[in-house]
């Protein structure tokens, strides 16, 4: 295969799903969609039907091969380096009031849409199954360390500890984890209509979000960017994906879970972390921001990188 076919392969494995948030943006600007839609879309997808999917994805795995212990430990690994390599980072070049919101963006991705989308588009089964249950440790872990970052940097805010743990403990994907997997390791197996009639449902959900996705970019926020939300954007974008992936190699992961890592590693910023800002009275602008950038970006960093790793073999 010549490295043009190895691109083009890449290209159908990546531009899908970049097509369908520039669909929902181009939607939104011709007022197909607006915010209510939006809203109500990501509540069902959130609430119901990507907890399905995952689950689904999970009961149909193979637990020894989709369940790795080494790769959910690497992954948390490699998430608190990218959070004390940005914050460090930030204490030098980011002013005190804008630290919390450039870290969160620079290290929180979103792996529960456009990560386990792609994990899907390119390893099939597999990647919906491993992908989410290495989600269940993504939800744990963002979650935690943004409020640590967000409320050391605005001022009167205080850490409910209890609440976040209420959240994590109550949130759709997290239960579908925990579900799933002792119905995966028993082999109990539903009947075949509710395994269709879920598979129906699930598949609203990655069209869907994509969706939703593509109409809360706003590209006029993006025009009066700064170059604290750009330098956000290429550490989430180009270094820490590069980065955590070379480290990857160098730990010994090839193959799928090599490229399952990177697509979460390589994830555009998770648009709850505007939500986290605006509830902690930061800086939501630059929020919007370097969610806006970070998505109109992945479409060319995630498909060059998969790119490279597949013409090296290595994925």
């Amino acid at each position: 295969m010549t490295l043009i076919d190895l691109f083009l392969q890449t290209m159908e494995t990546t531009l899908p799903v970049f097509a369908m948030v520039f669909i929902g943006l181009g939607l939104r600007k011709i007022g197909w969609i607006d915010n209510a839609f939006v809203n109500t879309a990501s509540a069902l997808v959130f609430k119901a039907t990507l907890p399905t999917l995952v689950f689904l994805s999970i009961i149909r795995a193979d637990l020894d091969t989709a369940f790795n212990p080494g790769l959910l430990v690497f992954y948390l690994a490699a998430t608190l380096a990218s959070f004390a390599i940005t914050w460090l980072w930030a204490r030098w070049r980011v002013v005190r009031e804008d630290r919390g919101v450039y870290v969160q963006g620079a290290f929180r991705g979103n792996c529960g849409i456009v990560g386990l989308a792609l994990a899907a588009n390119l390893y099939g089964d597999f990647g919906l199954s491993a992908g989410g249950i290495l989600l269940g440790l993504v939800i744990i872990s963002y979650n935690i360390l943004s409020v640590i970052v967000l409320v050391a940097y605005q001022p009167g805010q205080t850490t409910d500890w209890t609440k976040i743990f209420h959240d994590i403990v109550r949130n759709p994907l997290i239960l579908a984890v925990f579900v799933a997997i002792p119905f995966a390791a028993l082999d109990i197996t539903l009947p075949r209509w509710v395994m269709t009639s879920g598979d129906y449902f699930a598949s609203l959900t990655l069209p869907l979000a994509l969706l939703c996705i593509g109409a809360t970019v706003s590209l006029s926020a993006i025009r009066s960017d700064s170059k604290t939300a750009l330098g956000s954007s290429l550490f989430k974008m180009v270094i820490l994906p590069a980065l955590c992936t070379a480290a990857a190699w160098l730990a010994g992961f090839r193959g799928s879970e090599l490229g399952l890592m990177f697509l979460f590693f390589a994830s555009p910023t998770a648009a709850a972390s505007f939500v986290m800002v605006k509830a902690l009275g930061g800086n939501d602008r630059l929020a919007a921001n370097i969610i806006a950038l970070t998505t109109l970006l992945a479409s060319i960093t995630v498909t060059l990188g998969v790119f490279v790793l597949r013409s090296a073999d290595l994925i």
